[in-house]
Parts: C-alpha cells; structure tokens; sequence
C-alpha cells in the first residue's frame, strides 16, 4: 500500500517485439573517446572510466522534445546505449557480455554552460546533465538480431549536416569492460542502461533543431527541438 499511486516505470520499445525494455538505472560514461576528451580540453587515458547517472525519467522517445529550460549553450552528444538483462557485482568479461540485452542509439542532451560552471566551482554537475527529455533514445534493438557491437559508424546529423561523426571501435572501454568496471563498484541489474560516451564533434543547438542519431546495427532515430 502506497501514500499515493506510483509512477509507470519507464520503458523502452523493442524493435519489432510487442514488449517492452523496463528501465532501472541510467549510467553515462564520460570521456570515452579520446577525440571528445581532446575537444573538452583533457587528455583520455585508458585508467578506469567514470559515470554520471541520469534519472530513468529522463529517458524519452518523444518525436518532439522541448528545448531545455535555464541554459544558453543545449548540446548534443550521440552514443550507442547498451541495455542489461541481467546484473551482479564483479562480473568477468565473458559474463559482462552475457548479460547485453541490446543495443539503442541515444543522445546525451547537456546545459554545457551549466556543466562547466558547477564543475569550475567544485560542485557536482547534475545539474548541465539532468532535466526533463535529457535522453531522447531509440528502440532497443536484441543482441540476438544485432551481435554483440563493438565496431560500427555512429553518426550525429542536424537539420540534415553531419555534426559528430567517429565508429564505436574507437571507445577506450567498450561495452563489456565498461559493465565489468561499473560492477566492481555496485550490484548491476536488469534493466539498467549504460550511455557509452560520445566521439568528438559536440556543438550548441537551438529550438527547431532536428537531431538525427545513427549507429551500425540499430539504425537511427530523430527527435526535434520544440521552440
């Protein structure tokens, strides 16, 4: 019995299946690919990765998505999102790959100016990362129709002009290492979802932008910024 009625879990669609992907938690894997780490005035290394976490809420597959309140620098960051179907803490490589359910293209939509402000400051940055639509996503797509991916084109265009372009073979951790390392800090589950990074090219939008995501194996999605 609840003080009040929970909210619907989010969820994604499957690609041509009738059910759905319920989502538990978001992680998002900063600096992945060294081009993007270079942009953003930082050297990559290949020492352990590190993650932010966005609220399952703030996954949408909306066609139209409003453009983000308290910023004057919105940017996009595309990446290939690996769903879980299952969990457990210090996993092997080989379980890491195990438990994939699929693949999904998303965006990481990111307050830069936000970001960085907070970041200079000391304090954390949720804030330039976490507000309302702040990861437009694909369908998921089954890793028994896509293999497991670790090499591909993954692509950004808006309004029709490529903006980041790069292939999934140049993360610095790809999806497996990335499960084992986030497993040796906490139980993961089914359900959860990992943003794998971004490759170079991220850019400042503006309202009536049309984003358009694409990576090998799971196709595209577009979504566009409402004025």
């Amino acid at each position: 019995m609840y003080l009040f009625e929970p909210s619907a879990r989010p969820a994604l669609t499957i690609a041509g299946d009738e059910r759905m992907f319920p989502i538990r938690q978001v992680y998002c894997i900063g600096r992945n690919y060294a081009d993007h780490a270079a942009e953003m005035g930082f050297e990559a290394t290949p020492e352990s990765p590190f993650y932010f976490l966005k609220p399952a809420e703030c996954v949408t597959q909306k066609a139209v998505v409003p453009f983000a309140v308290g910023t004057q620098k919105l940017q996009h960051e595309v990446e290939l999102v690996v769903a879980l179907k299952s969990g457990g803490r210090g996993l092997t490589p080989e379980q890491a790959q195990a438990a994939i359910a699929g693949y999904a293209v998303g965006l990481d939509l990111t307050r830069r100016d936000l970001q960085i402000k907070n970041r200079d400051q000391g304090r954390p940055w949720e804030i330039g990362k976490v507000f309302d639509d702040a990861a437009p996503c694909s369908a998921l797509h089954l890793v028994e129709d896509t293999g497991y991916l670790t090499e591909g084109s993954i692509e950004l265009l808006i309004n029709g002009e490529t903006r980041q372009q790069g292939d999934l073979n140049q993360m610095i951790h790809d999806p497996a290492a990335l499960i084992c390392y986030l497993s040796t800090l906490q139980t993961l589950h089914a359900g959860d979802l990992i943003f794998t990074g971004t490759p170079a090219g991220v850019s400042d939008l503006q309202p009536g932008d049309r984003l358009t995501a694409k990576c090998a194996g799971v196709g595209e999605m577009s979504v566009t910024l409402s004025d």
